[in-house]
């Protein structure tokens, strides 16, 4: 099968990449070269695909059994890729994001008829419009395409909502025994997923002639509390958690920025269905629960001294969330 990925080397698609390697996948990836990643028999194609004049050049003779792109954000992201691979390719595989979902959430447990509205997050916004245009092409003109909506899947990053991401600043926070900001009281239930898992479920949906016109969530079936998430980070750092449990509302008051990740996603209690992505993929299986899987992110980042970066405006977002929750306390307590 030969496959083309608009992207291959992020948090996500570098095990996807590797994986398809080793099922024998002819893999093309097309970035801009910004990530080395060690994909050896991956034929790797550097541009930048919104160079339009530079695109259509590379891909004008091109023919793909699938196309994938990892990086498309928004709706003119779509239009280029309908006007690149319409009559070039047999699947088009558009990752979303399960953050599209409806939030509040009118039931806690998602399926992929789940309502698409986030009125909290325009990067959800911008995926529910991609999608939206991509149904269109699929009914109007018969454009092949499989939505994928990942939710929060790791593998090289710290996958926690204040203070983590693709930095060391949560760990190296952790082990200075310094307190952690925990939405709400800390007992909401969250999924998380790791990447090898991922792509098990994900690589069983390319070249499947059922999957055109479907959307899917594709998620570990392990539920943990927040509380039991940062808790298991923090022991995979060798240390135990000082959490400080605040309201998602307090702290999107302090800090706006905060209001998509929290209000429009991670906030709320989800319990995601994968009864479709195991029907259409009867072997797929999360098989790597996080206490063990953030072992292995710990260890990466702790592999190369250039990985534990330690960003202090995080660390400054945290402590003005706590001093802000502080005051507030001290008044409280006047009253």
């Amino acid at each position: 099968m030969r496959v083309l990925f608009i992207g291959g080397t992020g948090n996500i698609s570098t095990a996807v990449s590797r994986r398809a390697i080793e099922l024998g996948i002819d893999l093309h990836l097309l970035t801009r070269g910004h990530r080395v990643v060690e994909l050896p028999t991956a034929h790797r194609m550097t541009l930048d695909i919104e160079d339009r004049r530079q695109a259509v050049d590379a891909l004008r003779d091109q023919h793909w059994d699938a196309v994938v792109n990892w990086i498309a954000f928004e709706p003119r992201d779509i239009e280029r890729d309908l006007e690149l691979f319409t009559g070039r390719t047999a699947q088009y595989v558009f990752i979303s994001s399960a953050a599209v979902y409806q939030k509040p959430p009118s039931h806690p447990v998602i399926t992929e008829s789940t309502p698409l509205a986030n009125p909290f997050w325009e990067y959800a916004r911008n995926k529910i419009a991609c999608e939206e245009r991509l149904v269109e092409a699929y009914r109007r003109d018969g454009f092949p395409i499989t939505i994928v909506r990942p939710s929060l899947t790791y593998e090289t990053v710290i996958p926690v909502p204040i203070g983590g991401w693709d930095n060391y600043t949560i760990i190296d926070r952790m082990k200075r025994g310094d307190p952690v900001v925990v939405h709400g009281d800390g007992s909401s239930l969250w999924t998380i997923t790791h990447a090898d898992d991922f792509a098990l479920g994900f690589l069983g949906l390319l070249g499947h002639q059922q999957a055109i016109g479907h959307a899917f969530h594709i998620t570990s079936d392990e539920l943990l509390t927040w509380d039991q998430i940062y808790q298991a980070v923090a022991a995979a750092a060798g240390v135990e958690a000082r959490i400080v449990h605040i309201a998602s509302d307090f702290i999107v008051a302090v800090e706006p920025g905060l209001e998509g990740t929290l209000r429009g996603d991670k906030a709320h209690s989800v319990v995601f269905d994968n009864t479709k992505i195991k029907r259409f993929v009867p072997g797929f299986r999360a098989t790597i629960p996080f206490r063990e899987g953030i072992r292995r992110t710990v260890h990466w980042f702790e592999s190369s001294a250039s990985r534990m970066r330690i960003l202090p405006e995080k660390n400054a977002q945290i402590d003005r969330i706590l001093a802000a929750y502080g005051d507030a306390a001290s008044f409280r307590h006047e009253v």
